[in-house]
Formats: C-alpha cells, structure tokens, sequence
C-alpha cells in the first residue's frame, strides 16, 4: 500500500481523466469527488473508478468535453442537460441553480439527463447542507435489479440520498443504494479475488450467487427481496423520479458500467432542495432536529447517519490515504497517456 496526500490523489487522477479526453473542468471535478469517496472509507466509489472512466471516456461511453447547460427553467424546477459528458459539472450546475432558486421560491426540483455514473451520491448535497438548507437526492444506474417477482434486471441499484444540516455540529447524510448492496462492492471484490455473502446477488441464470463476477454478470438483490417487495418497489419509484420526469434513460437501455463497450448510459440524476425558512422557519426546525437527535443519542451504541465517514475523512486529511500499489500505478500510467 502507498500512502499520498488528498490534493497528489487528486491531481494524479485528474492528469489521469484529462489524458483519456477529458476537460480541465471535467476532469477537476470529478477528481475530486473521487478523492472525496476514497477519503470517506468508499472504495467501491473511489480512486478505483478512474481507469473506468478513462475507458469510458476513450471509447466514446462519455464525452470529455461536453459542457452541461441549463436547458429549461421554471418557478421552482430545473433541468440541466450533461450533454454525455460525466456526471458531476453536471450535477454541480444543478445545486447551484436549485440552491439559488429555493433561496427565492423555498423549493427547487433539480433534473440532470444524458448524465453518466453520479459517484457517492450524498455527496452533491453537501452545498445543500453548507447553505443551511435540506437536500434530497435520487439516482438511477444501468440495470442490475429486477422488478418484484421477475428474474431479469430492469432497474439500477438506484440510490436515495439526504443531508439535513444542523446548527453547529456535522449535517446527517444519509445515502443508501436500493439494492442489498451497492453494485460497487461486487467490483471491489471481484478484483480481490473474494467471495461475496449469500443473498447480495443472483447469477445470469436467475440462481444466488457467492461469486462476485457472476452477480455482476447477474442481477442484484433488492433489499428486503427474501420477505418483501419494498425494496424493488422503491426502485421503481426512484426510476421514475428520474427518468419519466427529466427525459432520461431507463437503467435497461443503459449498457452496465462495469463492461468497456457500450451505449452512452444517458442515465438521471434529481435533486430536491428545500429552505427550511420557507415553512416552519429555520429556528424552529434546527432546535427540532436537535430534539430528535438527543432522543436517539440517549441509547448507547447509535451512530448517526454521515458520523464514521465524515471521521474518516477527517483523518485522511491528517494522514492521507492509502491506495493499493497496484491501483496507484495504474493511475500514473494512465496520467503518462498509456492506455491500459
């Protein structure tokens, strides 16, 4: 294992991002939301993306040089266009516009189309929460889930994020995939060599599967699939949110993240941003949050939502991070212009 800085790991894999075809921009951006991920302990989400999306950059599954542009605008919503490009300028002109428009209007619905893999998802809410306002974001993603009672996969795994911002003391963030894991972890440990837990994934054949690489060959479970459809059913909802709303692709006609060839994934991303101040007014709403929150502290063991990676975060700044020698020297090739 290597160890190097947060601003090395974000330079070298923004080189790294430019040299496959992407902006300066672009690159800057998702460099690091990347650093950021690996930084919160989420490798699934982290520097281990970056030959992805270089790959995908190269072979025209995402535009390097598209620039997202704010394409319709009415009182409280918004829908920006990724144009293919990768997902975070994107999604950032999204926040910022919806953080403008519900400092106005008190709420803002913010869609991001012909978008590409969003990364850690609670993460673009972090301006929400810095802005003192309450966030709410959904996702979906090629498919990998099927629907209650099918054996094929129709949706993503399709994450669901919040931050509720507190007073003086770190905002809850809340971000879950709706799949019995994210897909992410399959990677991670397909490229381990390791075995996965019973009842994460389903091989091609529709059988549960401990194989890594037959469950992203496969689908995966949604959560709660063993007693309940709660799970797909939530995903259907959030497929909506995201694609019949905002002109987005279903995750079916999306081809998998994890395969080099394939469509532009034209997947969506919704923002939902809301201005306490706007209802029951700001004071009141911070001095409930703190209410519950002492409520659920009073029983030992409770960690709230965003606590252990924000403290892994924390010490990742202090003592940076350390990346498998294997994943770093891929990323120095790739800033060096090999392609691998």
């Amino acid at each position: 294992m290597a160890r190097i800085t947060l601003a090395q790991a974000t330079e070298s894999a923004a080189r790294a991002l430019r040299q496959a075809g992407a902006s300066d921009a672009m690159a800057r951006s998702t460099a690091r939301a990347l650093v950021l991920a690996e930084a919160q302990g989420l490798a699934s989400h982290g520097l281990g993306r970056v030959p992805q999306y270089a790959t995908h950059l190269r072979n025209g599954r995402a535009d390097g040089q598209a620039v997202a542009v704010l394409e319709r605008r009415k009182a409280s919503a918004l829908l920006v266009d990724a144009r293919q490009g990768l997902a975070f300028p994107a999604c950032d002109l999204a926040l910022r516009e919806a953080l403008a428009m519900a400092a106005e209007t008190g709420v803002c619905f913010a869609g991001v189309r012909n978008s590409h893999h969003c990364g850690v998802l609670v993460d673009h809410l972090r301006v929400v929460a810095e802005a003192g306002m309450v966030g709410l974001g959904f996702a979906n993603s090629p498919a990998a889930m099927p629907a209650a009672g099918g054996r094929h996969p129709i949706f993503g795994t399709n994450p669901v994020a919040a931050v509720f911002p507190r007073r003086s003391a770190d905002a809850l963030m809340i971000d879950l995939s709706l799949s019995e894991v994210a897909r992410g972890k399959l990677m991670v440990a397909a490229k381990a060599g390791a075995r996965i837990p019973t009842g994460w994934a389903l091989d091609s054949a529709g059988q549960p599967t401990t194989d890594p690489q037959a469950g992203l060959q496969g689908s995966m479970l949604p959560i709660g699939a063993a007693s309940s459809p709660k799970g797909a059913m939530l995903a259907l909802v959030v497929e909506l949110l995201v694609t019949a709303l905002i002109g987005a692709q279903f995750g079916f006609e999306a081809s998998s993240f994890f395969v080099d060839a394939g469509n532009p994934p034209r997947i969506g991303q919704a923002f939902i941003v809301i201005d306490p101040g706007a209802l029951a007014g700001k004071d009141l709403y911070f001095d409930r949050m703190e209410c519950l929150i002492a409520e659920m502290l009073s029983d030992d063991g409770v960690r709230l939502a965003g606590a252990r990676r924000l403290a892994l975060e924390r010490l990742a700044h202090s003592e940076g991070l350390e990346i498998p020698d294997a994943l770093l020297a891929q990323i120095d090739a790739l800033a060096q212009g090999v392609v691998l």
